[in-house]
């Protein structure tokens, strides 16, 4: 039976929103237009729960639901009211198909370029390589190594490409620990530790990065620079916290061990290329004030640099996480309904938050942002908390002095790439757990930690910003 309320529960519950007359819901002046908005929202909320199809199917369909239902180009019969008081504002089809080629999209395109370029040069491991080598053979500094340089990698690389790359180093070197060494355990769940927080940093490294950039526009806008000035040193803090509190938890009985990475820089023509290429749209992504580029058009950079010269040929862009752009699109889109129709400041507007500390709703949304990403993917969770939050950040004027709408999007946002206390949580721990190296009452033990400390730390540096910026 439970298999079937999968796939029943998100078809039932939209279809009995839109059936609904208007007068049932709580909400004075709600559209028509807004009621198809709110069952599309809850379809996608219960597929990115229940996974009844693929996560990514489902952002496809928000779309075509959209296109089909609110669009002024839709089905005739869902268009037939246009025009009447409480029908409300058809959205333009254009504006809804263009969430497939959002500059969001072609960022993360850039990024996706840059990695396999990395990964097919041999960039990547040979740069793990040289980082390691200070790091000297005591276990709890050679963690830190490893633990420093996944961070690093997924601030630009994908969380999972690059768990996958470090346990693939490190499987021999936890071998040698004995069976009942606690120093196995700190091993495997350092790497998908470092991964989800060091993703992070930077606009690329994490999916719900991308989605809250979409809504810091206008006066709130945030440079690839400016992310990185506020993202790396969080990511900086909350490393060596975790790393203390991996090492107190599970430490390495063994005293010493060796980390053995073969290899050599490529110094092909091609090789050097991607060398020179990620180093200057790295440098280019950090200096957008001085070129006078933002950042999604330098992304492209790569992209046509790489297949300019073959470096990524069309056997490689089978290879490219089309999935992910095709689920960060239909979070763009399901934003773009709730903004365009005016429901996400219906809503907002319907409850008085305002007569709430600003406080209590900071901690609130961070809170539910982070149960939300323990259980579902942390892309969903983004798509369907940041266009509420963005409204609710624009319309409570009690969270002007803590920063306002850019401290809102910016705490859940980090409170979305926090959630890794289950296998569930993300891929890189799905990776970590599958080495048979970590139970999940240790993770969860480590994860649930590093969640409530990460979201207090969000909300310590943002404070600590905005105040220096009015000094």
């Amino acid at each position: 039976m439970r298999q079937y309320i999968r796939y029943i529960v998100p078809i039932l519950i939209p279809l009995i929103i839109i059936l609904l007359p208007a007068s049932a819901f709580p909400v004075e002046g709600l559209t028509v237009i807004q009621q198809r908005v709110i069952a599309i929202f809850l379809l996608a909320a219960l597929c990115w729960v229940l996974e009844p199809i693929p996560i990514y199917a489902t952002s496809v369909v928000i779309i075509v639901l959209e296109l089909l239902l609110l669009s002024n180009k839709g089905f005739f019969l869902f268009r037939a009211e246009e025009g009447e008081p409480h029908f409300g504002e058809l959205l333009n089809y254009s504006d809804i198909m263009a969430t497939f080629a959002s500059p969001i999209i072609m960022l993360f395109l850039g990024g996706f370029f840059l990695a396999m370029a990395a990964t097919k040069y041999r960039l990547d491991v040979n740069l793990a390589r040289v980082l390691l080598k200070p790091f000297g053979n005591q276990p709890k500094y050679v963690m830190f190594g490893l633990m420093l340089i996944t961070a690093i990698f997924s601030m630009f690389m994908s969380n999972t490409a690059t768990t996958a790359m470090m346990l693939s180093i490190l499987a021999p070197v936890i071998a040698l620990f004995g069976a009942k060494d606690p120093g196995k355990i700190a091993f495997a769940l350092c790497i998908p530790v470092a991964a989800n927080i060091g993703g992070i940093g930077t606009p690329i490294g994490t999916p719900p990065n991308a989605i809250a950039l979409k809504y810091l526009t206008g006066e709130n806008l945030i440079t690839f620079g400016e992310w990185m000035f506020f993202g790396v040193p969080f990511v900086a803090v909350l490393l060596v916290f975790a790393w203390f509190l991996i090492n107190a938890l599970y430490p390495a009985q063994q005293e010493k061990i060796e980390l053995s990475i073969k290899g050599k820089f490529l110094k092909t023509p091609k090789a050097i290329t991607v060398y020179v290429t990620f180093a200057l749209t790295i440098i280019l992504w950090l200096m957008g004030s001085t070129h006078g580029m933002n950042s999604y058009t330098v992304a492209l950079i790569p992209v046509a640099v790489f297949s300019l010269t073959g470096i990524i040929n069309k056997e490689d862009l089978k290879k490219i996480s089309w999935d992910v752009l095709w689920l960060v699109s239909g979070g763009i889109a399901l934003g773009l309904a709730l903004d365009q129709t005016g429901l996400a400041k219906l809503m907002v507007h319907s409850i008085p938050f305002d007569s709430y500390s600003p406080y209590v709703v900071l901690l609130g949304a961070a809170a539910l942002c982070l149960l939300m990403a323990n259980f579902m993917s942390h892309t969903a969770t983004a798509n369907l908390l940041m266009p509420i939050m963005a409204a609710l950040g624009t319309s409570m004027a009690s969270l002007v002095p803590l920063g306002g709408e850019i401290t809102l999007i910016l705490v859940v946002t980090f409170a979305a790439s926090l959630g890794m206390s289950l296998p569930i949580s993300t891929p890189p721990n799905a990776l970590a757990h599958a080495t048979g190296h970590v139970e999940s009452n240790q993770m969860a033990r480590v994860g649930v930690i590093i969640g409530v400390v990460g979201v207090a730390l969000s909300f310590a540096m943002i404070w600590l910003l905005h105040l220096i910026d009015h000094i």
